[in-house]
């Protein structure tokens, strides 16, 4: 596994690998890599035969600068883990100085889908997210590229960024992994104290539930009966709960308006944010 820093080697790697007839696969992360992560290179490994993991904590997806200070950056036990667990060959850790020489002004619009949930609560944050991935899909210019489904608004964004860029990249979605106890795993979950790991988990054992109460309450019943549910437990507290959409994002008023229903949600637990969702319908 190679470690590269700069464009142009990942370029010349990536390039030689083209020449042999190999499909090029990309996991963009932000490191602090845990089994989430090594599930999404995994898979890459299982369709390409050339993947690229790439480990930037991208400053521009960050309307809170607290929030950018102390994200976790273990960039020696991430190279270290991707090594020992996957056959990922080629780690792009770059600067940002490398990554932005300029200010990137670009701005994307990408309409409903980003004026909700996380895009009604980080302003800013997809147009950042949309400036790092489209960066590194022309640094790459990956056949395929690997995203978790924990982020599922960002998965929506980022297909239709693709759509709209004309891409020729093939977006793979991957299943959210979670720890024994239900949480979802987040390179946040490090963050937790030891008071909100232990109650972390009743976030998912909530929404599980709520899937069984939709014979009997509405959507938006069973907003409410989520909110009130985990925040009256452990000190959580709910910034949002939206059962939308899966493919537009926007709420919905009965079960019936869409055979593709999913709740996404987000809990403070303590100082650190956690998201997580949930399949009603498909």
């Amino acid at each position: 596994m190679k470690i590269v820093s700069t464009i142009a080697e990942l370029k010349a790697a990536t390039a030689e690998a083209r020449k042999q007839n190999k499909i090029v696969g990309l996991v963009p992360t932000m490191g602090a890599l845990h089994k989430g992560h090594l599930s999404l290179v995994n898979k890459a490994c299982s369709e390409c035969q050339f993947v690229v993991v790439s480990i930037f904590v991208n400053p521009t997806q960050f309307n809170n600068p607290e929030d950018l200070r102390t994200y976790p950056r273990t960039l020696e036990a991430d190279t270290r883990l991707l090594a020992d667990n996957t056959n990922a060959d080629v780690v792009f850790a770059p600067t940002v100085e490398e990554v932005y020489p300029e200010p990137d002004t670009r701005q994307f619009s990408f309409g409903p889908l980003a004026e909700v949930m996380e895009g009604k609560y980080r302003p800013g944050h997809f147009n950042g997210v949309a400036q790092i991935v489209s960066k590194l899909f022309m640094f790459v210019e990956p056949d395929k590229a690997f995203f978790g489904e924990k982020d599922f608004q960002q998965l929506a964004i980022i297909r239709q960024m693709v759509k709209d860029l004309a891409m020729n990249i093939e977006i793979i979605p991957c299943p959210i992994v979670r720890e024994d106890d239900g949480l979802a795993v987040s390179s946040r979950n490090t963050l937790l104290t030891d008071e909100f790991r232990a109650v972390a988990p009743f976030i998912q054992e909530t929404l599980r539930k709520s899937v069984e109460k939709m014979s009997t309450m509405t959507p938006q019943e069973t907003i409410e009966w989520v909110c009130r549910k985990i925040n009256n437990y452990g000190n959580l507290e709910v910034e949002y709960y939206s059962i939308v959409d899966g493919l537009t994002l926007q709420d919905i008023e009965s079960w019936d308006d869409t055979d593709y229903v999913v709740g996404c949600i987000t809990v403070y637990a303590g100082k650190v944010r956690l998201i997580d969702n949930i399949t009603y319908k498909y």
